[in-house]
């Protein structure tokens, strides 16, 4: 701290991002998240000016309960909504709004806006994959497009199928009764879940049985329980890899 008071600064900020990866394990005796709780505790203790910035998925808060009782009264905690279709527009264009190499049409925008649905991330991640496909087919005097089927193919593949490949056969079976309901994208219930599954004629979901497997899912970081009592995809747009990759039946 001595060296931070030659600088003038206020503070340090430790930030951490994809903190919902942070997990205790008991059976193996490894706790990171406690400890990292237990150091940020006693440094505030001592006063030193520090903040801990913790950002993820919302089965972080969750875990940052179980982890210490305490750690309600260490954060604030703030939930980020997807942008609007301005700000995502905002969010694409921007970027290159000082360069010649690439120029998105409206159409094409409105594409990438689709796709992402609003969320950041994946905005980060299509436009990427659009600005390099935008430039290679210029070069060669092509006609370019926002390709789509590609994009998703390799979201399939770097996002969403190692999320996948932990889940039970019996788990996917429900993921995908969820993916077929209407409030896919949005909150659902143990009752929608049920009766869709009843709907679909598949066997087997009763309201608590369903309880307990969305139980194991929240554990697994795939889908979230809010305050209210419905439940929602912890990872944004897994309900379209579902129904692309793995259709009820298939």
């Amino acid at each position: 701290m001595g060296a931070l008071s030659m600088t003038g600064a206020r503070g340090i900020v430790f930030a951490y991002d994809e903190a919902q990866n942070l997990t205790d394990h008991a059976a193996k005796e490894r706790f990171p998240l406690s400890l990292l709780l237990d150091t940020f505790q006693s440094l505030q203790r001592k006063g030193l000016p520090v903040l801990l910035v913790l950002t993820g998925l919302p089965t972080l808060f969750p875990k940052l309960a179980q982890a210490r009782t305490f750690s309600e009264r260490m954060f604030r905690s703030i939930f980020l909504s997807r942008l609007s279709r301005d700000e995502s527009r905002e969010a694409i264009l921007k970027p290159i709004a000082d360069t010649d190499s690439v120029r998105l049409s409206d159409q094409s925008v409105d594409t990438v806006v689709n796709l992402s649905n609003g969320y950041p991330y994946f905005i980060q991640f299509i436009c990427r994959e659009v600005y390099d496909a935008f430039i290679r087919r210029l070069d060669k005097g092509e006609r370019a497009s926002v390709p789509v089927a590609d994009i998703e193919r390799k979201l399939d593949t770097d996002f969403f199928a190692g999320r996948w490949a932990k889940t039970t056969d019996r788990q996917r079976d429900l993921l995908s009764v969820i993916a077929q309901l209407d409030s896919r994208d949005a909150e659902f219930t143990v009752q929608e879940i049920v009766e869709k599954a009843r709907e679909l004629s598949i066997r087997g979901f009763s309201s608590s049985h369903t309880n307990q497997m969305l139980s194991a899912l929240g554990s697994q970081g795939l889908v979230f329980k809010n305050r209210h009592g419905k439940y929602l995809f912890a990872v944004p747009l897994l309900a379209g890899y579902i129904r692309r990759q793995h259709p009820i039946g298939a």
